[in-house]
């Protein structure tokens, strides 16, 4: 009976492409070439840092005016990396970061007023408007997690993009899973999904295998940029600075990388569509 099914199935497939759906010109050849560029690899550009670190906003800022003025942006894939600069911070909404951050370190509310006011600066220089008073002071371990998961959803850089915002400019609890599917949702996130994973442990332990790996590269702060697993770009610097590593760790890239074209020699085929032509 199988034996039967498979026969059926050969013949009637032979008459469908002995139908008007086969035709081949008389006296002429159908084969021609065509030339397909294959997809290329990306240089892989890894950024670790933390929601709660204003220089890593300031950097990612710097680094996209960098990267705007590269040709070939669109063959450089980032990655954000995972990092928390106080792993053991209890999330505590009825303090501010500056009344955090003098606490923590022992100083005057004036002088960690006057502290701030040079990142302030440095933060509206590239366009960014931090509202220290306002940011909450938050664990970033969940958010660390949502950004792996948008990441796996294409969503990487947006995710990072609203956490920073989130933090720095609109004063949200960034530790909040409420807060945070909403961020997930604003970038075109399933907002179930998003629920689930925030509920779950998932991710954690690309979260902390990120941290191990900082460890392994000798990140002692952050932001921290490799370019292509050999050059690297530790803080905040300009954007001169990250063009020129761009370019450099790019032209190794691309000269090992060189654009593949594979010829074709195309001729009469059939398609599991059922045209054979």
């Amino acid at each position: 009976m199988k034996f039967r099914l498979k026969r059926l199935t050969y013949l009637s497939f032979l008459l469908l492409c002995l139908s008007g759906n086969f035709f081949i010109a008389k006296g002429k050849s159908i084969q021609k070439t065509k030339l397909y560029t294959m997809p290329a690899r990306k240089m892989k550009v890894e950024i670790w840092s933390d929601v709660m670190c204003p220089f890593c906003y300031i950097g990612k800022r710097k680094f996209e005016t960098a990267l705007a003025q590269m040709p070939d942006s669109a063959a450089i894939e980032v990655t954000w990396k995972s990092f928390q600069l106080q792993p053991d911070l209890v999330t505590d909404t009825t303090k501010n970061t500056i009344t955090h951050l003098a606490e923590s370190k022992g100083w005057t509310m004036d002088y960690t007023r006057q502290a701030i006011g040079h990142v302030m600066q440095m933060a509206e220089g590239v366009g960014l408007h931090y509202n220290f008073d306002k940011a909450v002071v938050a664990n970033s371990f969940d958010a660390h997690r949502l950004s792996h998961y948008a990441t796996a959803m294409g969503k990487g850089n947006e995710m990072e993009e609203e956490l920073f915002k989130a933090y720095f400019v609109d004063g949200k609890n960034t530790a909040d899973h409420v807060t945070l599917t909403a961020l997930a949702v604003r970038i075109g996130l399933d907002e179930q999904a998003v629920k689930a994973v925030l509920q779950s442990d998932k991710y954690a332990a690309e979260v902390r295998q990120d941290i191990y790996e900082a460890s392994q590269v000798g990140v002692t702060g952050v932001p921290f940029f490799v370019f292509n697993n050999k050059y690297a770009v530790s803080g905040a610097q300009d954007s001169k600075v990250f063009l020129e590593v761009l370019q450099k760790a790019y032209a190794q890239w691309k000269s090992a990388n060189p654009t593949s074209v594979m010829e074709v020699k195309e001729g009469a085929v059939c398609t599991p569509k059922g045209e054979c032509k």
